[in-house]
């Protein structure tokens, strides 16, 4: 019985993707951790790795297919001694995938209810982000009533050679199979001690609580033009922004703040850091800025959820960095204690593999807060989007040349820069935002203090 390969969930808001690359063909045999394929998830390209063995029977979708939704089959393979020709004879497959199967005993999710979601998408700041995995928890393989347990051949080998029951393990390959991993760590005569945890309660995805019903075509007017397709990323962006200005009651606190400390502290410390070739930007001194404000204002370093709100202990920033295809924010971990340089480094690298969609899931996911600056464009002053389920998210404006009170009570000329905080008023109450806006403008216009 061939194995079916399905589309993965590479990413933690991904519905459907891209299969811009076969790595195989047919015929080939691939072993686990092989990679088949580069699959275009909503924000990266990513390589998906094989976890079963076995000769590729069958390829269901072609290279550069858009739209494929998680779950739907794109790859048989065939067990070891079966058949390649015979595996992939029954290979008819409807381009959408299969029904996504649900508990009887499921009920459907409150609307409001986005908790599970959340904790997949936000690690606690404490822990160490791991790696994201694509591989399925592992499930029960033996069916009431007899049904044939789902295993490949080696694994049946290693069970019989081993003297291990095969029907009482839990498979962590696709669709709950067993495979060679799961037989090798049982005892002879038991399941291993890991089947009870993969039957752990495992609660059903939920299907998103408010799906939209389609939008009747647009009427184009008869006036030359060009349609272009929306990509993955394009779609995702559209979605989630629309949720956020419809669920999130955004409130909106500006601050002018003065520069001209901090433009002379950054080339001081450029002329310090050019043997390291390091180059700090106005950028990374801000984002420092921000994760110093959130610690000293933890009231707007949070999260809501319909039943709780989340603190978190340390700010990781997400940066909105412009691409191609739209916004992706790579996130700055513990950018509160990191130094100057190490976010500087660390930016640039994100930055340049997020615009080439080469960022991991754990590399854009999981911020506390989130900054935007359009300064670069000479915008002097906006109002971003919430990045749910983050608190709050900081809008950057140009510095420009502006009449300014001096310190000395004295009308001067100073480099100006306009900020305005976007606060979900769920969570954070308007005097807490100014509270952090104000630590922010004191932190920027006397810098030092974001050092120490």
């Amino acid at each position: 019985m061939p194995i079916e390969i399905k589309m993965p969930a590479l990413s933690p808001t991904m519905e459907e993707g891209t299969l811009a690359k076969w790595l195989v063909k047919e015929g080939d045999t691939v072993k686990s951790g092989d990679i088949m394929a580069e699959i275009e998830t909503d924000k990266a390209t990513m390589e998906f790795e094989a976890v079963d063995e076995g000769t590729v029977a069958k390829l269901l979708v072609a290279e550069g297919t858009d739209g494929v939704k998680v779950g739907t089959v794109i790859m048989q393979l065939a067990g070891e001694g079966e058949d390649v020709s015979a595996a992939a004879a029954p290979a008819k497959q409807d381009a959408a995938p299969a029904k996504a199967e649900k508990p009887a005993t499921q009920e459907k999710a409150p609307a409001a209810d986005e908790s599970a979601a959340i904790k997949s998408e936000w690690p606690a700041p404490e822990a160490k982000q791991e790696k994201a995995e694509s591989k399925p928890a592992a499930q029960p393989v033996a069916a009431a009533g007899g049904d044939r347990v789902k295993a490949s051949p080696l694994a049946r080998r290693i069970a019989a050679e081993k003297g291990v029951d095969i029907a009482a393990l839990s498979g962590s390959g696709p669709n709950g199979r067993i495979v060679k991993a799961d037989v090798e760590g049982a005892q002879p005569g038991n399941a291993p001690a890991a089947a009870e945890a993969g039957r752990a309660e495992q609660a059903p995805t939920a299907a998103p609580a408010t799906a939209a019903a389609a939008p009747a075509p647009a009427q184009i007017p008869d006036i030359p033009h060009e349609a272009t397709k929306l990509s993955s990323m394009r779609r995702t962006i559209a979605r989630r922004l629309t949720e956020s200005k419809q669920q999130v009651p955004h409130i909106y606190l500006t601050v002018d703040v003065q520069l001209d400390k901090l433009l002379a502290l950054r080339t001081d410390l450029n002329a310090g850091l050019e043997a390291r070739s390091v180059k700090l930007s106005v950028n990374d001194l801000l984002i420092k800025a921000l994760a110093v404000a959130l610690i000293e204002v933890p009231k707007c370093n949070v999260m809501y959820t319909p039943t709780q709100l989340i603190s978190f202990k340390r700010a990781d920033i997400s940066v909105a960095v412009s691409t191609p295809e739209g916004l992706i924010t790579p996130v700055i971990t513990e950018a509160d204690t990191a130094s100057l340089s190490s976010i500087s480094t660390r930016m640039k690298d994100l930055a340049a593999r997020a615009r080439d969609k080469k960022l991991k899931p754990e590399e854009f996911s999981g911020g506390t807060a989130s900054i935007s600056n359009m300064g670069m464009f000479g915008i002097k002053q906006f109002e971003a989007v919430i990045n749910p389920p983050q608190g709050m998210i900081l809008a950057i404006g140009a510095g420009e040349k502006r009449p300014w009170v001096m310190e000395d009570g004295s009308l001067g000329v100073a480099t100006i820069m306009s900020a305005t905080g976007s606060f979900d008023h769920r969570a954070i109450d308007g005097a807490d935002g100014a509270a952090l806006m104000q630590a922010f403008k004191r932190l920027v216009e006397n810098p030092l203090g974001m050092l120490a």
